[in-house]
């Protein structure tokens, strides 16, 4: 937005980005307590505060403050767009409890494209390296977030976050959904919204008949522990995810069982499978302790015995010559060592995991 994201100038130099609650109508304005003077600095101009932001947003937003403190008093009549798919509580680190609700939108839905122009913004300012959607792509799904709460005996709602979610087309005639964005805004984080906003996603498409399964778009590693928190825990409430046939090992009845019920694919499975293993496994006794271990490194291995394939492969189709030129030569010692690396983080992934699943 600006260059080295610095800007050049300005000394004291403060820009105010305000967001009414509801509406999101928006105030952008900027102070400072002085600024480069060209014809005192050889023609140097100080760079554009606004612009580069106003660029960024929808048109319409508001600079004079009387303006927009009159303007919040429309937020008082705001209605949610869309659906009302799932309505929670959910408590405070102090202990107070408040409630949320869950719409879905589409970009049919009357009211709410202008409506998606504004939010999508927050994106800019907490996601890195984040872009706007196409939102004239009819395949997109909006779930979004408000808390209720009243005023003086009103219902009202403020905008807490949401999530995108792609509805690509599988062979013959269905469906796999594809979650690409979700942001919980940081005043309403560390609340579980995350996970109530992924189980109402998880709700919306497990009674489609449609529906092969749910994706993610290149989680986030926060992203991937929370989608693996949720997975485990509706995991916890399937027949052969019991302590008993965890014991057994991974099989293919877990797979259909989680695909069926909760619209999982095969891979996410056998990660889920391992974090519940991991979560039944006493690591005080070596014995099991060691088995659980080499499971899952023969799991990592896979990939090292399909190079080796790939090699030999190429070894009967290539020169001498060509075949050491692409070769990549990796030791014994070498492979173990970066599986044993592969395995720790992989491990204590599971483990925080674990630890929010213990507290649930």
């Amino acid at each position: 937005m600006y260059r080295s994201e610095q800007i050049f100038g300005y000394s004291g130099l403060h820009i105010k980005l305000y967001y009414s609650a509801a509406r999101l109508t928006t105030y952008l304005t900027h102070t400072y307590t002085d600024k480069v003077h060209p014809e005192k600095y050889e023609g140097i101009k100080p760079d554009e505060v606004i612009k580069p932001i106003a660029e960024k947003i929808p048109p319409g937003y508001i600079t004079n403050l009387d303006d927009f403190l009159t303007a919040l008093q429309k937020d008082v009549s705001f209605v949610p767009f869309g659906d009302l798919e799932r309505r929670f509580t959910a408590r405070t680190e102090e202990g107070k409890e408040r409630t949320f609700e869950v719409y879905r939108c589409s970009a049919s839905t009357p009211g709410f494209l202008p409506y998606h122009e504004n939010f999508q913004t927050f994106i800019l300012w907490y996601i890195d390296a984040a872009s706007y959607i196409d939102v004239d792509d009819d395949k997109w799904r909006f779930f979004v977030t408000y808390e209720k709460y009243e005023v003086d005996g009103r219902q009202q709602y403020a905008f807490t976050g949401y999530t995108t979610v792609y509805e690509y087309y599988a062979y013959p005639a269905n469906v796999r959904p594809r979650i690409s964005q979700m942001l919980v805004l940081p005043p309403f984080q560390r609340m579980g919204l995350g996970a109530e906003m992924l189980n109402t996603i998880y709700s919306n498409y497990q009674s489609d008949s449609r529906v092969l399964d749910i994706t993610v778009e290149d989680p986030s590693e926060n992203f991937a522990r929370l989608r693996d928190f949720v997975d485990a825990k509706n995991c916890l409430t399937l027949d052969s995810f019991s302590k008993t046939k965890l014991a057994e090992g991974f099989c293919e009845a877990m797979v259909a069982e989680a695909r069926k019920k909760l619209k999982l694919n095969k891979r996410q499975v056998r990660k889920i499978y391992e974090i519940l293993r991991l979560h039944f496994t006493n690591r005080a006794d070596k014995k099991a302790y060691r088995q659980y271990r080499l499971e899952v490194k023969n799991r990592l291995n896979v990939q090292y015995k399909k190079e080796d394939r790939d090699m030999e492969k190429l070894k009967k189709i290539l020169k001498p010559e060509e075949f050491a030129a692409t070769m990549s030569i990796t030791s014994r010692e070498q492979r173990l060592e970066s599986l044993e690396r592969q395995y720790s983080e992989l491990e204590e992934h599971y483990l925080k995991v674990l630890e929010r699943l213990a507290l649930s």
